[in-house]
């Protein structure tokens, strides 16, 4: 099974360096690219397509506002020069939101969240191992290394991550961060915890103890959670 997607940007040059990252993905199948918003939408009126690569920064109609006409079920990544665009774009239920230049990691990283399950990663494509997340200010990113993240918090709109150096918050959702974050290395416990497994210090039916804070288990997470401990 493969996804049909299409690119949307009035940058030739952006236009050529996604085509180039699709093309190296088993399962990304490109219908069409587009520098006229208004064209893409015309085309997708009458060619649904899986995903979408949309550049938010454009004349008539902007990717925002193109995002919001779309079907649900139309995947949006969102592709931009400009970082203040992140929480908009999220609040939009965007699939990710990619920084220009794009590099062919980071882009994987994105479509691999949208993979269909028989498809696994390659060997040689492995998530990366840090993440640069925004903080306070304009333009203004932490470097964060995943094996010094000790727990992540989920507080109301923003989350907070706890590492090893201290600690880390953002302006997103657990949802969001857990699509950047190495999948055999951390795990969902509770609607508002994920804990990285290797920091776990001991467990009970109830609770994880990591690095002396307790954390409670949710029901709904529970099986999934002890299935992958047992696992380990």
């Amino acid at each position: 099974m493969k996804l049909t997607c299409i690119i949307v940007d009035d940058e030739p040059p952006a236009i050529r360096l996604l085509e180039k990252h699709v093309e190296k993905v088993s399962y990304l199948d490109k219908k069409a690219s587009f520098n006229d918003s208004l064209k893409a939408l015309e085309y997708l009126n009458t060619n649904p397509v899986d995903v979408v690569f949309l550049d938010i920064q454009m004349p008539q109609l902007t990717g925002l506002q193109l995002s919001k006409i779309l079907s649900d079920k139309i995947k949006i990544i969102f592709t931009t020069a400009y970082p203040d665009f992140a929480l908009e774009g999220f609040e939009l239920n965007a699939a990710d939101y990619l920084l220009k230049p794009i590099s062919f990691e980071r882009f994987y990283k994105a479509v691999s969240k949208l993979a269909p399950q028989n498809v696994q990663e390659p060997q040689e494509n492995k998530t990366q191992n840090y993440l640069f997340i925004k903080t306070d200010g304009k333009n203004k990113f932490a470097k964060v290394f995943t094996s010094d993240i000790l727990y992540i918090e989920a507080l109301q709109n923003y989350i907070c991550l706890h590492t090893a150096k201290g600690m880390v918050i953002t302006h997103s959702s657990l949802k969001n961060i857990a699509g950047l974050l190495p999948a055999n290395d951390f795990i969902q416990i509770h609607r508002s915890y994920i804990v990285a497994l290797k920091h776990i210090d001991t467990t009970d039916n109830f609770s994880v103890f990591v690095n002396e804070k307790e954390l409670p288990v949710g029901e709904t997470y529970k099986e999934a959670f002890f299935k992958k401990i047992a696992d380990n």
